[in-house]
């Protein structure tokens, strides 16, 4: 069991989706944060290293915040979410590019941006209107 599903559990506070959901979520946002922080090659890929920085520090936010299961304000969550998701997006179409030629660890960076994605829209589509 990771850290971040114990904590989520044994919240005495009721999650604002299902807790499977969340916990991926941080899972995900943590996860791409240090794949974004570790990937990069500063001769070549200037823009991709900028995004991935960028991106790193958004899904560390996101997954701090939702973290947080005391008096969560849903629209700060939301907004949270909907960040991640679009810098995640940015990111990974980056990584793509240079993952086509050749440099593994950009396709490594594209899969934890692409994941997180996922993960943040799925939170955004599990949360009340």
């Amino acid at each position: 069991m990771t850290y971040a599903r114990q904590m989520v559990q044994t919240n005495p506070s009721q999650p604002i989706v299902d807790q499977a959901t969340l916990v991926e979520c941080i899972e995900a946002c943590f996860d791409c944060a240090q794949a974004c922080t570790a990937c990069g090659d500063v001769q070549t890929l200037a823009r991709c290293i900028r995004l991935d920085l960028d991106c790193a520090d958004v899904c560390d936010a996101t997954g701090r915040i939702l973290s947080r299961q005391t008096a969560t304000e849903p629209r700060m969550v939301r907004a949270s979410l909907q960040v991640c998701a679009e810098a995640c997006r940015l990111c990974g179409e980056e990584c793509e590019n240079h993952a086509q030629h050749g440099m593994e660890h950009c396709r490594a960076c594209a899969e934890a941006c692409r994941r997180c994605e996922a993960a943040c829209n799925d939170v955004l589509s599990a949360m009340p209107a």
